[in-house]
């Protein structure tokens, strides 16, 4: 008997009216939002412009999905195009089954085509969105559990994840959420980007790399512990050997890369310098204006104040002059009234 597991969504959808809102959908929409806002937030710390991730995104992104469906599909093509199944249901994406490799490698060729259109190098702009990637990696995999997919052995774990649904050949029970792996460890390789990039300064697509084969290493035992059906490969499932082989192929160009282009790019967008040292001019020339005003507003004050000082000297110097007049006028009346009494 269980005592504890993690409860599976009654359904994957709601409805608002005629609208369906679907839960594997949110977590890829959640996903794009928080790569894009990180990204960009590494992208301008390196000296790009705000906005330019986001623009590449607008290829990015499309790209990425078409490419994630079709992985799913070729290498899942039975659940579509065999017998009593509906080839139709391929183009049904909302339903769960995008492959991350796929995804990546025509995500990579959105991203190409977009960064050429804004003149930034592509091995930049990847190494800046890398932990975003795998944050957004982290999120979608949440889609899995409202669509009651992608789970592992029976296990009576306090963490299983129960599986209620019986469709395609699902048996209720209580199972490893492998899903949750994939998300914690998806967040553990974003975090170790981060930690890397800014301990080493990793550059020229390195960072990018890392986030692969740090990926790719937690993939390989993650798939391992799936059973749902797959192709395998010398007893293998197909994506073991995915991982494998682009692991090898991350870890080689991380070694080759920094013996070739070691150290970091100095300009990672065109122009963006030239920005801010135009916007740096006017707020240099608006600081001096403020100077100007406040010089001028202290000689103003100053003169008040003179003036204000002056004013009383004026009437004290009247009274003084009137004083001696009045002294003398007195004098001279003293003098007449003298002679006057010796005549």
């Amino acid at each position: 008997m269980e005592l504890a597991f993690i409860p599976s969504p009654s359904r994957g959808v709601l409805h608002l009216g005629p609208i369906p809102l679907r839960g594997y959908a949110f977590c890829i929409i959640i996903g794009v939002f928080v790569a894009v806002w990180l990204g960009n937030r590494r992208w301008i710390a390196r000296g790009g412009r705000p906005g330019t991730v986001a623009d590449i995104a607008v290829w990015a992104v499309p790209f990425g999905l078409i490419g994630g469906r079709l992985y799913h599909v070729i290498t899942d093509y039975q659940l579509y195009f065999s017998e009593g199944r509906d080839w139709v249901d391929a183009f049904k994406i909302w339903e769960g089954g995008l492959g991350i490799w796929g995804a990546i490698a025509f995500g990579a060729v959105g991203a190409w085509i977009g960064a050429r259109r804004r003149g930034v190098p592509m091995p930049a702009y990847a190494d800046a969105v890398a932990p975003g990637i795998a944050l957004a990696q982290a999120i979608g995999r949440w889609g899995n559990w409202f669509n009651q997919e992608l789970y592992g052995k029976a296990t009576d774990l306090p963490w299983a994840v129960e599986i209620t649904s019986t469709a395609d050949g699902r048996v209720p029970g209580t199972y490893h959420p492998t899903f949750l792996y994939e998300s914690l460890w998806c967040i553990g390789v974003a975090l170790l980007v981060i930690w890397a990039d800014r301990r080493f300064k990793l550059g020229h697509g390195r960072a990018f790399a890392l986030y692969v084969a740090a990926y790719c290493a937690g993939r390989f035992w993650i798939e391992y512990m799936r059973v749902d059906d797959a192709h395998h490969i010398l007893g293998l499932r197909l994506n073991n050997w995915t991982a494998l082989f682009v692991f090898l192929l991350a870890v080689l160009y991380i070694v080759l890369s920094a013996r070739m282009r070691p150290g970091r790019e100095a300009v990672v967008e065109p122009g963006a310098d030239t920005a801010a040292g135009d916007t740096g001019s006017a707020a240099d020339k608006d600081a001096k204006d403020s100077e100007n005003d406040a010089d001028a507003a202290d000689d103003a004050e100053k003169s008040d104040a003179s003036g204000a000082t002056a004013a009383p000297e004026d009437p004290s110097g009247a009274d003084e002059a009137d004083a001696a007049d009045d002294a003398k006028d007195a004098e001279g009346v003293t003098n007449g009234a003298d002679s006057a009494k010796k005549g």
